[in-house]
Formats: C-alpha cells, sequence, structure tokens
C-alpha cells in the first residue's frame, strides 16, 4: 500500500491534480495501524475467555487494517481509471501502479483468509518479495542457516574448476535438473563421461537416465541404502571422483565473491543476466590463474635446478 499511494500521488503530482496531496499523511496514519498491529500478541492465559477476548481483539484490529487498505486500494483504482480514461498516461505508464495494486488485492486476500477466516494458505501462492517476485523460500537443512530467501542456482564444473553450464532453477528442485544439466552440457562438451552429483540430486529415475548417459554417475543415495546401491558407492572409482567433488564448494564461493552473492539487477531476466556474467568472471579469473601458473612453472624451469650454495 505504500508503494501503491507513494506511486499515484507522484503521477498526480506531475498531472498537477490535488487528490493524493495528502499522500504522506496517509501512509504515516497506515503504517501506525500496520505498527500496532506488530506489536499485538496472542493470550497465553489458562482462561479460555481470556483467550478468546484477546483473539477477538487481535481481529478486530485487522479488520480495521484491512478496512483502511480497500478504502485507499478503491481511491487508487478510481483515480487509474481517471488518468487511463482521460487519456492524460498511456497504459504502460501505468505498469507499476497496477502491479502494486494486484499486490495488495493478493495480500488483503491472503490476510482475510489466514487470520479471519483460519486458513492455511498453500506455499504456492506465498510471495516472498514485493520487489523481486520470482524470490523463492528455500530450505537448506543446515545448522545456523535453515531456510534462505533467494533462487537456486545449478553449476556444472570441470576438473580444472571451469563452469562448463549453469542453470538458474526456477521453481524447481535438484532432483528436477540433474538430466536436464548433463544433456545440455553433453550437447556443447560431447567428451563428457563422468559427473559427481550432491545426494540432493538423487532419485532413481535419475539414477536410471543418467546411467544411459554416462559411464560414470557418481550420485549418493539418499537413506538408508541397499546391498547393491552400497557396491555401487564402494566401487574405487565412485570413491574418487566423491572425494573430489568437495571442490565446487569452492567454486561456489568464487562465484559469490565475483558477483553472486547480492544481486542488484531487477526481475528474474536481470538475475539470469548477472548469474551468467558472474559466471563469465569466473571462468575469466581461472583462465588467469591457469595462465599464471604456467608461466610460473616456465620461468622456475628456465632458472634451473636450485643449487643449496656451500
Amino acid at each position: 500500500m505504500r508503494k501503491v499511494i507513494a506511486l499515484v500521488a507522484r503521477v498526480c503530482a506531475g498531472l498537477k491534480l490535488s487528490e493524493w496531496r495528502q499522500s504522506a499523511y496517509h501512509i504515516r496514519q497506515f503504517n501506525k495501524i500496520y505498527l500496532k498491529l506488530q506489536r499485538m500478541r496472542h493470550s497465553t492465559s489458562q482462561d479460555e475467555a481470556k483467550r478468546e477476548a484477546k483473539q477477538e481483539q487481535i481481529k478486530a484490529a485487522y479488520r480495521h487494517y484491512l478496512a483502511q487498505a480497500e478504502r485507499h486500494l478503491d481511491k487508487a483504482r478510481n483515480t487509474r481509471t481517471h488518468l487511463h480514461i482521460g487519456c492524460l498516461l498511456p497504459s504502460v505508464c501505468l505498469q507499476p501502479l497496477d502491479e502494486y495494486m494486484a499486490h495488495a488485492e493478493r495480500q488483503i486476500d491472503q490476510i482475510r483468509r489466514r487470520v479471519l477466516e483460519g486458513q492455511v494458505i498453500p506455499h504456492h501462492e506465498k510471495v516472498f518479495s514485493l520487489f523481486q517476485p520470482h524470490t523463492e523460500w528455500i530450505v537448506k537443512g543446515k545448522a545456523g542457516v535453515p531456510v534462505e530467501l533467494g533462487l537456486r542456482v545449478c553449476v556444472l564444473e570441470d576438473q580444472h574448476r571451469f563452469v562448463l553450464h549453469h542453470q538458474v532453477m526456477e521453481k524447481s528442485t535438484d532432483d528436477q535438473v540433474a538430466v536436464p544439466m548433463v544433456e545440455q552440457t553433453q550437447a556443447a562438451f560431447p567428451e563428457l563421461f563422468s559427473v559427481s552429483f550432491d545426494k540432493g540430486f538423487h532419485s532413481p529415475k535419475n539414477q536410471a537416465e543418467l546411467k544411459e548417459m554416462l559411464d560414470l554417475v557418481v550420485l549418493p543415495k539418499k537413506g538408508k541404502r541397499s546391498k547393491a546401491d552400497a557396491e555401487r558407492e564402494g566401487d574405487p572409482r565412485f570413491i574418487e571422483q566423491r572425494r573430489q567433488h568437495s571442490a565446487v564448494e569452492s567454486g561456489i564461493n568464487a562465484l559469490e565473491v565475483h558477483g553472486l552473492d547480492r544481486c542488484l539487477d531487477h526481475g528474474i531476466d536481470g538475475f539470469k543476466r548477472y548469474v551468467a556474467l558472474a559466471v563469465v568472471a569466473r571462468n575469466i579469473q581461472r583462465l588467469g590463474a591457469v595462465l599464471y601458473q604456467q608461466a610460473a612453472e616456465a620461468e622456475k624451469r628456465k632458472r634451473g635446478p636450485y643449487k643449496k650454495a656451500a
């Protein structure tokens, strides 16, 4: 609602319309109601009547909050209609306002369903960022950082630590991208014959399909292993490749150093572009490191063996 009021007020001010001249006051008053709701807590009393009374008080505050939001939203709709019908502004200039009004309508609906009607909002309906709607809730399952907000990226490195391929994982999990990652990488690098994965990429289907595509599939199974799984993961080649897998962690850290710790572009297209540029930067940096090492070794050979002075 803050963005809706601010945007429509800015448009009206540019067109010398006075109906939103008190926009700053409306935002402050609306924010006060929001802060009041944040401070309210459910009763922990043993008395059921007190708990119900507190719950009703919270619902009443939310009803007032939603009523104020709908009042401002209705006024914004009327102003938007007037601007469009009066041909004062083309629709493309009003697109940001339309997007935030749609977010406001969704949020009003979800608050009413969750707080007033006691419904559980399905995960796929939730939006975790108004400014970057593609942001996802990522369950990491690690101690200290159980969840994160962002968007996952899958990368595939070769034995020289160059990134061969990457994929932005929109609304997909690790096990859903394993086969496409290998297919797309093999299209560019036909000599690819072995890939090592994390346990999160495992599924019986992936095991079967990747076995047809690769000479050696290093894909540990999640959970309890069968006798056949234990024999497969006990293969010396499997163990050797698995030990080298930890190097990808340094590659992920390098990508973060080269720009992926925080995306400064907006929108999903900007995010994908940012990821691609970070991969290019990483590969250039890695190429420089290899060339520097080769030059150092050549200089060492040129100087000849080191002789200790008598």
